[in-house]
């Protein structure tokens, strides 16, 4: 560890190989030369013990640690007891200087303890002792607060390292020794020359690994925690007050006028109560509804615009000095307030005799605020949701909201009623066309049905005739033939005639006899008159093919009636 430190401090200033040291830095050279050749005498044992058998002992594997300004040790030491006959000897060392870039002595020595893990590890996967017990010793008492305590709590630089030990050992296992007992400070803290002979500290451990346990040094009875290398944590106290109803409440802005209005004579009607005078009933009046609305616009102009409304009602009570900031909104708006607390606008046009207050300096509103959406929303159904441009121009007479034009465009939109007024139908999806409907020039799909009854005249009695309506199903041609009954031979009779003239279909669709007539007597009639076995009998062939359609099928009823 010596010369390590040495050569640093030789390197740190810039030095060349072939420039000369001298000062100080020469004479620790000069002390380095002087315990070089001790170490020929240095002796140490090749065995661990030599009075206690392997099988029949305990195997303690102790790792001191510690630091100073020039560097970390660790040494890792076996204690073997059996009975009362105890042996300690040396396993491993290991030394690291300081970095170059300053860091303080508590995490130098937290350093230290990570190097002290990562050394016992090692030793425990390298030896084929069995080691029953690992103890960890520091000096320091910040480092066993850490590793005792949530490392979460403390800066990226503690946690990380605390989080690698604990990895590996339990907060139990670590243990603080007073820096005098800790045989790891003989290699940071060179007050004189080292002792070099195998009886040495250095080489067998303190003395009280000699003893039992209880004469182990104590361990503090002081909390174990600390503030060293805490996380920050930045608490902000900030008090809000809370609006005096919630607005996303209300979908009308006179309710909720109204119902603010309410709440306030409420409460000044208990105060009356209590000094014995006499309490307000009956409407609102116009005093009673100019307060809420002062009321809910400074709500909304203090949720919108805080630090600017803080910074405005501390210049009321200053004669100067402070200025609204030029990253604010507000700041090209020159805003102030007024005597009820609301923030305006300071306009041009204050000598004017004919203008009210609210159109010489117009009142400054938020345009995202849910109060100004309501505003809008009022004067929209006020114009009858008409008469766009003399809406805006109303508003801008009391108001001043930027970006009016998209505000009351959105306010419009969501209107339910503009959105009924604007609404076009929807045509309703058709189907896709049947396969025999596409891809054929001529078609030879028919389908049938049956219309009337049709009263006539004949001489002086009236009779019913009904017609037989067949449809080409590719080109939509339609074929009508006269039907004397619903009997089946009429039917025969009027698809023989429509044959003739047509040519014979391949195929025939129809129902199956309950729209012959209509939808009531007629219907059963048809039902018990025709003869639907006899009718295929005498057209179905190789060359015809009759289909009758399911009763509920309406996409396929409806091909006879298209």
């Amino acid at each position: 560890m010596y010369l390590k430190v040495l050569m640093q401090e030789v390197w740190r200033p810039g030095a060349d190989w072939d420039d000369e040291i001298n000062g100080v830095l020469f004479s620790k050279w000069q002390t380095w030369l002087q315990i070089l050749p001790q170490i020929e005498t240095l002796k140490i044992r090749r065995c661990y013990h030599s009075r206690i058998p392997t099988d029949f002992s305990d195997v303690q594997l102790h790792t001191f640690v510690d630091a100073s300004e020039d560097g970390m040790v660790a040494a890792c030491y076996l204690r073997y007891s059996h009975g009362d006959t105890i042996e300690c000897t040396l396993v491993a060392a290991k030394t690291r200087v300081s970095p170059l870039k300053f860091h303080s002595i508590p995490r130098l020595e937290l350093q230290a303890a990570v190097l002290g893990v990562r050394l016992a590890s090692t030793v425990n996967e390298t030896l084929s002792v069995n080691i029953t017990r690992r103890i960890f010793w520091s000096d320091s008492r910040d480092v066993i607060c850490w590793v005792n305590s949530d490392h979460r709590r403390f800066t990226p630089f503690v946690a990380h390292r605390v989080s690698e030990i604990l990895d590996s050992t339990e907060p139990a296992d670590w243990r603080w020794v007073p820096t005098k007992q800790n045989v790891a400070g003989d290699g940071t803290k060179w007050v004189k020359l080292p002792d070099m002979s195998a009886e040495a500290r250095w080489c067998t451990g303190p003395h009280f690994l000699m003893c039992t346990e209880k004469y182990w040094p104590q361990q503090p009875t002081v909390a174990r925690t600390t503030e060293t290398e805490l996380r920050p944590y930045l608490l902000m106290h900030v008090q809000k007050t809370e609006p005096l109803l919630c607005f996303s409440d209300f979908s009308s802005w006179r309710k909720m006028v109204n119902t603010i209005a309410y709440v306030l004579r409420f409460s000044n009607n208990i105060i009356k109560r209590m000094k014995r005078q006499a309490v307000t009933n009956g409407h609102l009046s116009m005093e009673e509804l100019t307060a809420p609305e002062s009321h809910l616009i400074r709500q909304a102009q203090e949720d919108a615009y805080p630090d600017e409304y803080t910074l405005l009602k501390k210049m009321m009570h200053q004669s100067g000095g402070a200025t609204l900031p030029k990253t604010s909104a507000l700041y090209k708006l020159t805003p102030w307030i007024d005597k009820h607390g609301t923030m305006r606008i300071r306009g041009r046009i204050s000598a004017c005799e004919f203008a009210t207050e609210d159109a010489k300096n117009p009142i400054i509103l938020p345009r995202n605020h849910h109060v100004t959406s309501l505003i809008v929303a009022h004067y929209h159904q006020k114009y009858h949701h008409r008469n766009h441009e003399t809406v805006i121009n109303e508003i801008r007479q009391r108001y001043s909201i930027s970006r009016l034009r998209s505000t009351y465009l959105r306010v419009r939109n969501s209107c339910q009623r503009c959105k009924n007024n604007r609404a076009i139908p929807q045509p309703p999806y058709h189907g896709g066309s049947p396969t025999y409907q596409v891809g054929r020039i001529r078609s030879t799909v028919r389908g049938m049905d049956y219309f009337g009854p049709i009263t006539i005249v004949i001489g002086r009695r009236s009779e019913k005739r009904w017609g037989m309506l067949v449809n080409c199903m590719t080109i939509r041609a339609i074929h009508i033939e006269i039907v004397h009954s619903l009997s089946t031979n009429s039917c025969i009779i009027a698809l023989r005639n429509f044959i003739s003239r047509r040519g014979t279909p391949r195929t025939i669709y129809s129902d199956r006899g309950t729209n012959f007539a209509g939808a009531c007597r007629e219907m059963q009639k048809a039902e018990a008159s025709v003869n639907i076995e006899e009718m295929m009998k005498a057209f179905v062939s190789s060359e015809t093919k009759w289909v009758f359609l399911h009763l509920y099928l309406h996409t396929w009823a409806a091909a006879g009636r298209d």
